[in-house]
Order: structure tokens, then sequence, then C-alpha cells
């Protein structure tokens, strides 16, 4: 229909009338214009509530941690049995040789238990232990006094260079000569 140049469109809630709805319809438009721009309904607190306590048994990390587990078993009762077997076969050698020990294998071995049983004084240890941290720092003040040493002479060097450029005559002209001896000895070092 048109109506001074307007096409308007039949509602069919007011049947067909041109006449514009009560204020109850521009609403409910809005609202679903609403909802399908920010995706749709959403769900509601009931959904969203069985939604989070719903367990269907993945969880990663747990996953991880059981296989670790299990992993880790499977070494230690490799381990058990890797010690069981040598141990079977070394007990029957061990109680032949026991019978066997003579008096000359106790000799001995009272001997060495006798020079390992020797008491180290603290003293001693005291004693051992200030004259290495005497020698590290020994070691230490050389080499800092040698770094110190370097340093030195070389801003010497440099100064007395910077001396020798910014000379000038009387009249404030700078005298060429040790320019030109340093542009020599750059080009002399570079060469060799």
């Amino acid at each position: 229909m048109k109506n001074g140049g307007r096409i308007s469109k039949q509602n069919p809630n007011n049947g067909g009338n041109n006449q514009k709805s009560t204020g109850l319809a521009p609403i409910n438009s809005k609202m679903k214009k609403n909802r399908n721009r920010l995706g749709g309904g959403g769900l509601s607190l009931q959904a969203f509530a069985n939604a989070k306590s719903k367990n269907d048994g993945y969880n990663p990390a747990l996953i991880k941690k059981q296989r670790e587990f299990y992993k880790n078993a499977k070494y230690v009762n490799k381990y058990k049995k890797s010690q069981k077997q040598p141990n079977q076969g070394q007990s029957s050698s061990q109680a032949t040789n026991l019978a066997e020990g003579t008096s000359e294998n106790r000799e001995v071995g009272e001997r060495h238990l006798r020079k390992s049983k020797k008491p180290y004084s603290l003293e001693e240890i005291y004693n051992q232990k200030q004259e290495e941290e005497q020698k590290a720092r020994m070691e230490k003040d050389a080499i800092i006094k040698s770094k110190k040493e370097e340093k030195e002479k070389s801003e010497a060097r440099r100064k007395a260079q910077k001396e020798k450029m910014l000379k000038k005559t009387r009249s404030g002209q700078p005298i060429m000569k040790y320019r030109i001896e340093h542009l020599l000895q750059t080009l002399q070092g570079s060469k060799n």
C-alpha cells in the first residue's frame, strides 16, 4: 500500500492496519535484535549449572599424572628384578669366600683400618684452609694490581697524546707535526 509516496509493510499482529502498534512490539523487536547481535539467547541458569557440574572423565592433568605413576612403577619393578638376579649368584660365591678366608687377609684388613682411622686435628684443617684462602687472596691482589698499572699507563699515554694534538701556535693555528706523526703511526700499525 502506498500512503503519500511511502510504502508500508503490513504487520501481522495488527490485522493489516497501517497504524503503529502499541509500545510493546518495538521493545520486543529491539530485544530480538540485541539477542541476535550477541549470539543468541544464551543458557538458562539451570542449564549453565548442569553444564559446569557434568563430569565427562577427561582431565589431561590427571591422565598425565597416572601415566607418569605407571611409568615410574615399571622402572622400580625392573630395578628390583635386576637387583635380585646378581645377588643370587654372588651370595653363594661370597659364602665360599668367607669360608676360605685366612688369617693373612684379616691382618691386611686390620692394618688398612688402622691407617684409615688416623684422625685429623681441627687445627691442621683450619691452618690448611687459611693458607689456601691467603694464596687465593694474594693471587687476586696481584691481578688487581697489574690491571691498575696497565690502566694508569694507558691513561698517561692518552693524556700525553691529547696534549700534543691540542697544541697550537701563537696565532692559534694547530701544530700539524704531532697529528701527522699520529696518522703515520696508525698507518704503520694497520700494515703490521
